[in-house]
This record gives C-alpha cells, structure tokens and sequence, in this order.
C-alpha cells in the first residue's frame, strides 16, 4: 500500500511527472496534500509551471530541449522573470 505523505524528493518528482500529464491520480493527491504545508516544494511547482508555459507560449516548443539560441534564452529569461514577479 502506498503512503499518502511523500517528502519534498518524493513531490518534486510527482510534480515533474504532472507537468507532462504523466502522473496518476494518487500521485496528484499526494502531491496536493504535500503542497498543503510545504512553501519550498510549492514555489518549485509554480516556478516549472512557469518555466513550461513560457516554453510553450513563446518558443512554440513542446518540450524544453535546452537548445536554445541565444534570442531564445534571452527571451526565456525575460519571460520568466516577468511571471515569476506578477
């Protein structure tokens, strides 16, 4: 049977996972419950949700290759920072 409180390692995995829709229902619900009374592992979650959206949004990649051309870094950094601070 698996445990329903997970540690900060456990979340930020299940959190990776989600972020591709790869995570089960139970994960999620872990990862809820963790997020509940965790603040790092919370800002970790909106920091790849970020990180996810601005790829998506304005590189019109589906994944995060890490082969960027320098206009593209910049514009990543740029994007980031400005939803990391909204």
């Amino acid at each position: 049977m698996s445990k329903i409180f997970i540690n900060c390692d456990e979340a930020t995995t299940i959190c990776d996972k989600n972020q591709y829709k790869e995570a089960s229902f139970f994960e999620r619900m872990q990862l809820s419950l963790h997020l509940l009374t965790c603040k790092k592992c919370g800002m970790y979650t909106r920091q790849n949700t970020t990180v996810t959206k601005v790829c998506n949004q304005h590189l019109k990649k589906e994944v995060c290759d890490c082969n960027f051309t320098d206009a593209e870094k910049n514009t990543l950094q740029t994007k980031i920072s400005e939803k990391l601070n909204q």
